[in-house]
C-alpha cells in the first residue's frame, strides 16, 4: 500500500511504525459554527482510509479531536450572551448526527481540548525550559526561530514566511512568525490556573500537540499518520511540528502527513458573504447520504474538487446503477462476472488510495461478460463480494436494495431533464415532463429524439442524446428501438 506523505512531498509505500498498529490523528472540527460539505469531505476520506487500513489487516487507532475552545467559539458567545461550550456543544451535535447519516466509523478517541489542559501545561512549560518558548505581557509565545526546520513541511522558507507575516497590536512577540502557545485571560473569557504563569487559555496549534502526545506517543518516537485538510497544512501542521518535535526522543512526529484537497462550491469558495454556503444537515435533507458519499468517491482525494447539483445527481445516477447489479446478483437474477473483483479493488486502493479507480472497477465489475454456466450460489457470491467492498467504501447495502421495486432515480432527476431538454431545443417546452415520473420523462425525449431522426433532423436528434448524457443517461440503439441505461460515472479529475 502506497500514499502520498507531504513530508516527504512523494508517494511512499506505509508500513505501521510498530508491527501491526497503525495510529492515526486527525485535526477535527472546531464546531464555533455550522459544519459544511468540505468537513464532510475530508472526513469521509479518512474514514475510507481507516476502514481499509483494516481490511488490510492492520489494528488501527483513531484519534479526531475536538477544538471547543478557540477565539471564534469565545467570539460568538460574547456575540449571542450564551455560554461557549453551549455552542460547541450545539453545533458538535449536530455535526456528529450528519455523520451518523453518512455512516462515519465512531473514533477510538475523541478529545476536546478543554479535558486536556494539564498536557497542554507540561509542553508550554518544558518549551519555556529549553528556550523554545518565551513569556511576555499577554502570553507565552513559541520562538520559531529556534526550530531550524520550520517551513519545511509547508515547502516554504523562513524568508518568505516573514515577509507575510505581521504583528498585532495587542500581541508582544519577538518575531511576526511567532505563535500563541497560552494566553493570559482578558475580561469575560475562559480562563485555566497556570502556574507560575498566570490564568489563561491554550492557543490553537498546541491543543493538537498535547493531545497527539497523549493518546499516540507519550514516549515521543513518533506515530503512523498525522491528517487534516490542506488548509491546515500551514500554519497549523507547521506550528504543531516546531513544538513538538523538539521534546522527543525521535522524530519526525508523524510518520506520514496526508492531507486531502479543498472543496469548492460552484467553482467558489464556500462563504455565506458568496450566498454559496449551505450547512451540511441541510444538504443531507436534500441528497441521498451514500450518494454524496459516491460524489467523494469519484475525485482522488488530494485534487481540488467542485461541488454542483448536476454532480451529485450524476453521482446518485451512478449509484443506482450499482445498487441495481448488487439486487439482480443478490435474487440470482444476473449471471455471476467473470471478474476477479478482490484483486483489482486492491491495486486501486493500494495506489494512495485511488477510489476513483476503485469506482471504475465496480462499474467494470456490474458491466462485465458472465461467467459461463454461472450457478445461482455463484451470482449470490458476487453480490457478497459486491457488498463488502461498497461497505469498505462507506456505501452499506440496504435492506431495501432487494425489494421488487427499482431503485429510485435522483429525486431532482426530473428538473435537471427540463433544463437540459429547454437547452438542447433552444428554449422550446414541449410538455415531455410535466406529470410524469423520470423514467416516463426519458421514454418521451428518446420519442421526441425518434421523431426527429425520422426527420432526418440528425443535429436535433444528437442535441437530444446529448441532453440525456448530460443528466446520466446513456442511450443504446439496436434493430429492436432504443433503450436506456445509467451511464456510469468513473471521473477521476
Amino acid at each position: 500500500m502506497k500514499l502520498y506523505n507531504t513530508r516527504t512531498r512523494r508517494v511512499e509505500e506505509f508500513k505501521p511504525l510498530r508491527d501491526d498498529h497503525v495510529r492515526i490523528y486527525v485535526c477535527g472540527l472546531t464546531p464555533s459554527a455550522q459544519a459544511h460539505l468540505g468537513h464532510a469531505r475530508s472526513f469521509l476520506f479518512f474514514d475510507v482510509l481507516r476502514r481499509y487500513l483494516m481490511h488490510r489487516g492492520y489494528r488501527v487507532t483513531y484519534v479526531q479531536n475536538v477544538t471547543d475552545i478557540d477565539d471564534r467559539s469565545i467570539n460568538a458567545a460574547k456575540t449571542t450572551g450564551e455560554y461557549y461550550h453551549a455552542i460547541v456543544d450545539r453545533y458538535y451535535g449536530e455535526f456528529k448526527e450528519s455523520m451518523r447519516r453518512l455512516d462515519v466509523l465512531e473514533y477510538d478517541e475523541e478529545p476536546y481540548a478543554t479535558n486536556y489542559i494539564e498536557p497542554i501545561q507540561v509542553m508550554i512549560r518544558e518549551l519555556v525550559a529549553s528556550g523554545h518558548a518565551y513569556v511576555t505581557q499577554d502570553g507565552i509565545y513559541y520562538r520559531v526561530a529556534s526550530f531550524p526546520n520550520y517551513g519545511r513541511l509547508a515547502n516554504r522558507n523562513i524568508e518568505e514566511l516573514e515577509a507575510g507575516a505581521r504583528i498585532d497590536v495587542d500581541e508582544y512577540k519577538e518575531d511576526p512568525l511567532d505563535f500563541a502557545l497560552w494566553k493570559f485571560a482578558k475580561p469575560g473569557e475562559p480562563r485555566w490556573a497556570f502556574e507560575p504563569y498566570g490564568e489563561g487559555r491554550p492557543g490553537w496549534h498546541i491543543e493538537c500537540s498535547a493531545m497527539a502526545r497523549s493518546l499516540l506517543d507519550p514516549q515521543g518516537n513518533g506515530f503512523d499518520i498525522h491528517g487534516g485538510g490542506a488548509d491546515l497544512i500551514f500554519p497549523h501542521h507547521e506550528n504543531e511540528i516546531a513544538q513538538s518535535e523538539p521534546l522527543m526522543a525521535h522524530p519526525p512526529m508523524a510518520n506520514f502527513w496526508v492531507h486531502g484537497g479543498l472543496l469548492l462550491f460552484d467553482s467558489r469558495k464556500m462563504a455565506k458573504s458568496l450566498g454559496n454556503f449551505e450547512p451540511l444537515s441541510d444538504l443531507l435533507q436534500r441528497h441521498d447520504p451514500q450518494a454524496i458519499r459516491w460524489l467523494f468517491l469519484q475525485t482522488g482525494y488530494r485534487k481540488v474538487m467542485n461541488f454542483t447539483e448536476d454532480s451529485i445527481g450524476a453521482a446518485g445516477l451512478g449509484l443506482v446503477r450499482v445498487k441495481t447489479a448488487y439486487r439482480l446478483l443478490a435474487r440470482a437474477e444476473a449471471p455471476a462476472p467473470q471478474f476477479d473483483l478482490d484483486a483489482k479493488m486492491e491495486a486501486a486502493l493500494d495506489d494512495d488510495l485511488n477510489t476513483a479507480a476503485a469506482l471504475a472497477v465496480l462499474y467494470e465489475f456490474v458491466g462485465s461478460a458472465p461467467r459461463a454456466n454461472a450457478s445461482p450460489e455463484e451470482s449470490v457470491a458476487a453480490a457478497e463480494r459486491l457488498g463488502y467492498w461498497l461497505e469498505l467504501l462507506g456505501i452499506e447495502p440496504k435492506a431495501s436494495w432487494l425489494e421488487d421495486a427499482p431503485v429510485e432515480l435522483p429525486a431532482d432527476l426530473k428538473e435537471r431533464l427540463q433544463s437540459a431538454l429547454q437547452e438542447a431545443l433552444a428554449g422550446s417546452t414541449p410538455s415531455v415532463v410535466d406529470g410524469a415520473t423520470a423514467e416516463e420523462a426519458i421514454e418521451r425525449i428518446i420519442v421526441l429524439r425518434e421523431e426527429a431522426r425520422k426527420a432526418k433532423d440528425w443535429a436535433a436528434s444528437d442535441r437530444l442524446r446529448e441532453a440525456l448524457q448530460r443528466c446520466g443517461i446513456e442511450l443504446r440503439d439496436s434493430k429492436e428501438g432504443t433503450k436506456w441505461t445509467v451511464a456510469a460515472s468513473t471521473s477521476t479529475t
